[in-house]
């Protein structure tokens, strides 16, 4: 193989992390046919396809992630020198990027990251939010470092990451105190007509639930379905009904919305998931989030 030229190689990062040529273009502020010859130019000096096209979209081949893995640290690194240098980021410090599913709950994110500030040295912790698939195509780029969901990633997503279970809890049903002993008693068959406050349809917790309450035979009056879950708890911390969390997390939920514990239940389990791009994790922060939640935050069987 000839030497490689750097030039190249940054073209390539950029086509990879962006996902295209039209958009790597953009970004470069080049031509795509300009690109796309600096390209050709480089898979010719490897010896090897650096990508595979598959309708619209443009996929690394098995050349194509070694390269990447090697190109996205040396850019990385670049940039990192480069905030040092200019005294944006202290040294020592390592950079994390974790990317949340929206539907996680925060405290329980916060449970799962809080590790990583116990490390020496210590890491910088970069969080975005979105939905699972927008986040699983970040990772891919290698934009983040890791991705927690409720769920993990199916086959269907095309993309080639690695589900990492956290751990699984059970759910409780919390309501204020002023109605919560009217349900406790014959729990959880009380549930059946009682108001409540509910995740969307789109929450694995909200698929778990609906068939434990068919099973169970309960009939819940809906009075609100909500997507965020720290909107969820305040909803039924006001009032408007009883509402479900991971049991996990239970403590802090009544110390913070001033709510008591109606019932708990194993029967519907709550599953945390890390997704990586690599089978075997090597950054030690994401190995201590994964290994501590393991051992010490989720005890509930998977």
């Amino acid at each position: 193989m000839r030497h490689l030229n750097y030039k190249h190689l940054h073209y390539f990062w950029v086509i990879a992390s962006e996902g295209g040529v039209v958009r790597a273009a953009e970004r470069l502020f080049l031509t795509p046919q300009t690109l796309s010859s600096q390209l050709a130019q480089l898979e010719d000096a490897v010896g090897s396809k650096l990508f595979r096209r598959a309708g619209r979209r443009l996929h690394l081949t098995e050349t194509g992630e070694l390269v990447f893995r090697y190109a996205d640290e040396m850019f990385r690194l670049g940039a990192e020198l480069n905030d040092v240098l200019r005294g944006r980021l202290p040294g020592g410090l390592r950079p994390l990027r974790v990317a949340i599913v929206d539907v996680l709950p925060k405290r329980i994110a916060y449970r799962i990251l809080e590790p990583a500030f116990a490390l020496d040295p210590p890491v910088r912790l970069t969080c975005i939010e979105g939905k699972l698939d927008d986040l699983l195509i970040e990772l891919s780029r290698h934009h983040v470092d890791l991705v927690l969901s409720d769920s993990p990633a199916g086959s269907t997503a095309g993309l080639r990451v690695y589900n990492h279970a956290l751990g699984a809890s059970g759910v409780t049903f919390f309501s204020p105190a002023r109605t919560a002993s009217r349900y406790q008693q014959r729990f959880p068959a009380s549930l059946s007509g009682a108001p409540m406050v509910l995740p969307t349809h789109n929450t694995a917790l909200r698929r778990s639930l609906e068939l434990w309450f068919d099973r169970k035979g309960i009939n819940p009056d809906v009075r609100a379905e909500v997507e965020d879950s720290a909107l969820l708890k305040a909803f039924g911390a006001a009032g408007v009904g009883m509402f479900p969390a991971a049991s996990v997390i239970e403590a802090e939920i009544v110390e913070q919305y001033d709510v008591r514990i109606v019932g708990r239940t194993t029967d519907v389990i709550e599953r945390f998931v890390a997704i990586s791009a690599e089978r075997r994790i090597k950054h030690p922060a994401v190995a201590a989030i994964s290994d501590q939640a393991r051992s010490r935050l989720f005890t509930q069987p998977l």
